[in-house]
């Protein structure tokens, strides 16, 4: 690069280091900066609802490379650092303490925060939300046995929590204003199966319940809903969604819609400026419109796609959303898009009825006018790679027969045909 700036790197998570790793690998030799606000190296966030709070998984774990990994690939990471502004027409970052940085090209990998719980009692001690190490470290330590747990928020990282809490013997409740779990996630015939499996291993559901405030004097001690109910706590978890990063965007004068807007090379309106990540609300060239996802997966491939492009690359990110969870003993992969209520039919195939004597095995595709546009494996391996080409097929106009769809016998990659 001529004027010798580094490309610099606002977020030192999975999406950030990533993208640092994909720079030296496609042989950028410039200088490259990686600013954390955390104190932590970058980590993954996947083991701080799952194996961390199960205790299968150890802390060292987490990292996406070793310590010496920065220093040996000569990227200047500078961890307990925020940037607060974003000078465009000097091409300079700076950071709280009044530091500036100048760059050549700069990548906003900001992710999300925990949105939290605008009730009286919502800063007690014993509130906790999860979105660092430090939190999950904090909830592991509450998850004991005959502990009261409640969870507000039925999403993907409260039903993680309520499973392994229920695994080390903590009592739990769950309370979700919407009437099913994961319900604007995965619609209704999910959700059930989901609110199945909990209530099988003993969790109590509060649905259509809001919560009006949490008592406590100075810790918590209960959750009370506005229907008057009083929930014992000993530990309460606010799980009830994330909100994008985007106040240096914003700053900045960039678009902002629901995350950062960005095109499908994962640029801004400033041809120096790209954001990937949970920050990114990018336009996914094979669903036709706008997707900002949160999920892991996005972050891994999203930052390496951006940095791609940040070196004059040319990238189209058009991967598909996917996710996976683990809960009791049940495991999970999905992929694909579909809009809140934007789907005909799911078609199972296998029988996914939870008992309390056999794990559930099949696989589920959303299907709107005969094209796949989502599917899940739940105790079905290695069939992705398939259920990801018929989603592909789905989105570009594909048609598949429902009965054929459904038929275990039937090869998936036979439906392609």
């Amino acid at each position: 690069m001529s004027d010798q700036r580094p490309f610099v790197i606002v977020g030192a998570g999975l999406a950030g280091a990533k993208a640092a790793q994909t720079l030296r690998e496609e042989g950028f030799t410039g200088p490259v900066v990686l600013l954390g606000e955390e104190p932590e190296h970058p980590y993954e966030r996947p083991p701080l609802s799952k194996g961390l709070l199960l205790g299968t998984a150890k802390r060292d774990t987490v990292y996406v490379h070793d310590s010496g990994w920065y220093d040996n690939h000569d990227v200047d990471l500078r961890t307990g650092v925020r940037a607060a502004a974003i000078d465009r027409s000097a091409r300079e970052v700076e950071l709280a303490d009044g530091q500036r940085i100048g760059y050549g090209k700069l990548l906003l990998a900001t992710g999300s925060r925990a949105r939290t719980l605008p009730v009286p009692g919502a800063y007690l001690d014993g509130v906790r939300k999860l979105r660092t190490l430090d939190d999950s470290d904090a909830i592991a330590d509450a998850l004991v046995e005959g502990a009261r747990i409640v969870i507000i928020g039925a999403g993907w990282i409260g039903l993680e929590i309520a499973a392994a809490a229920r695994q080390h013997g903590a009592t739990v409740t769950v309370v979700e204003t919407a009437p099913l779990p994961l319900q604007r996630a995965v619609g209704d015939e999910i959700g059930r199966i989901f609110a199945n499996l909990h209530r099988e291993h003993g969790v109590t559901f509060h649905l259509g319940a809001l919560t009006v405030e949490i008592g406590g004097n100075g810790h918590v001690s209960s959750v009370r809903l506005a229907d008057g109910t009083d929930l014992p706590a000993d530990t309460v978890i606010v799980g009830v969604g994330a909100q994008p990063n985007t106040e240096l965007a914003e700053q900045a004068g960039l678009p902002v819609d629901n995350g950062i807007v960005v095109d499908q090379g994962l640029r801004t309106a400033d041809p120096d400026i790209y954001a990937a990540g949970d920050v990114a609300n990018a336009h996914h060239p094979l669903v036709g419109a706008r997707l900002r996802v949160e999920h892991w997966a996005n972050a891994l491939h999203g930052g390496p796609a951006a940095a791609r492009s940040m070196l004059g690359q040319p990238v189209s990110y058009d991967r598909l959303p996917y996710f996976y969870t683990d809960q009791y003993d049940l495991g999970m992969e999905y992929a694909g898009w579909v809009e809140p209520g934007g789907y005909d039919r799911v078609v199972f195939r296998g029988d996914p009825t939870i008992r309390s004597d056999a794990s559930p095995e099949f696989i589920a595709f959303w299907v709107k006018d005969g094209r796949v546009l989502a599917g899940m494996n739940v105790n079905v391996w290695d069939v992705q790679d398939q259920i990801q080409a018929l989603v592909r097929a789905g989105h570009a106009g594909k048609v598949v027969d429902p009965a054929r769809l459904a038929d275990p016998r039937m090869p998936l990659s036979d439906l392609l045909v």
